[in-house]
C-alpha cells in the first residue's frame, strides 16, 4: 500500500479531547480499533490512518460543541458521510476526532412550489429520492454510489446527469457549517439567487471539510420528466464515440445522460449483469421530456450516430428495459473486478476538454497496455471526465509500482491538456501534489484562505494542500 506520511500528532491534546467528549457524550465516543479502521477506509491505495476516536452527533447544536472542544485542545477534526471517497478524505494523518453523520440522516424541508429542500448531512441520496418520489420531484446528482449528500457537497461530486443538470456547486443553494472556532455560519437562503457578499457556498463546497463541517444543505430539485428514454449504440472507436458527444453538444440536443464504456468495460458488464451488448466502445444515453420530445431526440441522436458509424443503437422508454440498462451501468466497478479475480481495484479519474477527450482515453489506453497494466475506462463523456480502475495484484511490488507512477503520468496529461487530476473524486491526500502543477499561485491564495479560517489546522489537517 502507499503510505501517506502522517503529520505531527498533538498527543496530550487529542487525549484530552477524547476524554471530555467521552464525558459529554458517554458511549456514544467509540475508540475500539476496529470502528476507527472503518472510519479511515479508503477505496485507493492510501495507507489506512485510522483517527483517535469516532463520535456520532444527532444536531448541529452537538456538532458545534465537538469540534469546540477539539479547537480548545488542537485537536484534528474529521467529517465522515459514508465513506466513499477516493482519495483518502476520511484519513486521519494526524489522528483525531471522526464526526460520523449517520445519525444526522433527516429531511428538514421540502418545499414542493420553490423546488427546493433542506436535508442534514447525512442524507444519501437515494434516501432523499426516495422521500421525495411522491412529490413529482427529484434531486439529479448520481455519483454511482450511495453517498451522503454532505460528502457529495464537500466533494463537489456530479456523475452521470451532470451533462444537464450540472455538479453539486450547481444544486446547492445554501449550507450551514461549525466553523473551527465552534461557530456556527450560514451561507444563505432559500432564494435562487443573491448577490449578498463572498459565496461561501462554493468555497465549502469541494473543501473537503478543511474549512469547515456541513450540517445542514438547501438544495435544488427537479420535476421528475414526464418520459425518459434511454439508448446505446456501438462505434467502431473511442474517437468515433467521442465525435458523436462532441456532433450532440454542438446540436444543441438536450442530452440528460451520456457515458462512455471502452471495450473491456463492455465485456465486464456483459458478464457481470447478462447482457449482449457488442464488445465495441459504447456510448450509453438518457433523454428526458415530454414523450414526443424523447422520442424525437432519439432519433436525432440516432442519425448523429450513424454519421460517425455507430451501429446497433436502441432506445427504449420502457422502465424496466432502463433501469436495467442503467444498473449496468452503475455496477461497472463491480463488473471490472471480476476481469481479474483475486485484484485489488484502484478508481482514478481526470477530466479534459471533450475536444481532447478521445486522443487521452486512446493515448492512456496506449500507455496502460506498454505497462501491462489491466485498466478499463467508463467516462461521463459529455463533459470529458473519465475513471480508470486499475486491476493489480499488490504482493507484485513492481505491478503496484507502475500503476502508481501511471496514475502520476495520467494526471500530468491531464494539465497537460488544459485539464484537471480530477474531474469529480476531489484532491484529498492522493491528488495533493498535482494540485500546484494544475493552479499554480492559485494554490498559495488557498493555503492563505486555509490558514486564516482554521488557523489551528484542525480541519481535516492534510487533505487538499500541504499541512
Amino acid at each position: 500500500m502507499t503510505a501517506i506520511a502522517a503529520i505531527n500528532r498533538n498527543e496530550d491534546g487529542i487525549k484530552t479531547a477524547c476524554g471530555v467528549l467521552a464525558q459529554r457524550f458517554g458511549d456514544r465516543l467509540v475508540t475500539g480499533r476496529s470502528v476507527r479502521e472503518q472510519h479511515g477506509h479508503t477505496t485507493t491505495w492510501i495507507a489506512n490512518q485510522p483517527p483517535d476516536a469516532v463520535i456520532s452527533p444527532r444536531g448541529t447544536e452537538e456538532v458545534a460543541m465537538i469540534v469546540s472542544i477539539c479547537a480548545e485542545h488542537a485537536t484534528p477534526v474529521i467529517p465522515f458521510g459514508t465513506g466513499t471517497s477516493l482519495e483518502g478524505q476520511v484519513n486521519a494523518p494526524g489522528g483525531g476526532v471522526c464526526i460520523d453523520f449517520s445519525e444526522m440522516n433527516r429531511v428538514l424541508e421540502i418545499n414542493e412550489d420553490d423546488l427546493d429542500c433542506i436535508v442534514e448531512p447525512g442524507v444519501t441520496r437515494k434516501a432523499l429520492n426516495a422521500e421525495l418520489r411522491d412529490t413529482g420531484l427529484f434531486f439529479p446528482i448520481d455519483p454511482g454510489a450511495d453517498a451522503s449528500l454532505g460528502g457529495m457537497a464537500s466533494t463537489r461530486a456530479s456523475g452521470t446527469n451532470a451533462v444537464r443538470y450540472g455538479t453539486m456547486k450547481d444544486n446547492v443553494l445554501a449550507l450551514e457549517a461549525v466553523m473551527p472556532d465552534g461557530q456556527v455560519a450560514s451561507t444563505g437562503k432559500r432564494a435562487r439567487k443573491s448577490s449578498a457578499g463572498y459565496d461561501l457556498t462554493r468555497l465549502l463546497i469541494g473543501a473537503e471539510g478543511t474549512l469547515g463541517v456541513i450540517t445542514k444543505l438547501t438544495l435544488k430539485l427537479q420535476g421528475i420528466p414526464e418520459s425518459i428514454a434511454s439508448a446505446s449504440c456501438c462505434f467502431p472507436s473511442v474517437k468515433d464515440a467521442c465525435g458523436a458527444v462532441i456532433s450532440t453538444a454542438q446540436y444543441g440536443l438536450p442530452v440528460a445522460r451520456i457515458e462512455l464504456l471502452d471495450q473491456l468495460t463492455v465485456r465486464a458488464v456483459n458478464a457481470f449483469s447478462k447482457l449482449d451488448l457488442p464488445e465495441t466502445p459504447l456510448l450509453l444515453l438518457e433523454f428526458h421530456g415530454s414523450e414526443d420530445s424523447v422520442a424525437e431526440q432519439s432519433r436525432e441522436f440516432g442519425g448523429i450516430a450513424e454519421s460517425y458509424g455507430g451501429e446497433r443503437f436502441i432506445w427504449t422508454a420502457n422502465s424496466e428495459e432502463r433501469n436495467r440498462l442503467w444498473q449496468a451501468r452503475h455496477d461497472a466497478y463491480w463488473a471490472t473486478r471480476q476481469l481479474r479475480p483475486g485484484a485489488s481495484i484502484f478508481v482514478t479519474d481526470i477530466c479534459v476538454p471533450i475536444s481532447r477527450l478521445a486522443e487521452c482515453v486512446r493515448v492512456a489506453q496506449e500507455r496502460a497496455s506498454r505497462d501491462e497494466l489491466l485498466a478499463p475506462i467508463v467516462g461521463h463523456a459529455g463533459d470529458g471526465n473519465f475513471h480508470m480502475s486499475l486491476l493489480v495484484d499488490e504482493n507484485d511490488v513492481r505491478e503496484l509500482g507502475r500503476a502508481k507512477e501511471f496514475v502520476g503520468w495520467l494526471n500530468e496529461l491531464a494539465i497537460s491538456m488544459d485539464g484537471t487530476c480530477t474531474g469529480e473524486h476531489g484532491v484529498g491526500q492522493g491528488k495533493m501534489a498535482y494540485l500546484e502543477r494544475e493552479l499554480g499561485a492559485a494554490t498559495r491564495y488557498m493555503a492563505s484562505i486555509k490558514s486564516a479560517i482554521d488557523p489551528l489546522n484542525i480541519m481535516n489537517p492534510g487533505k487538499i494542500l500541504p499541512a
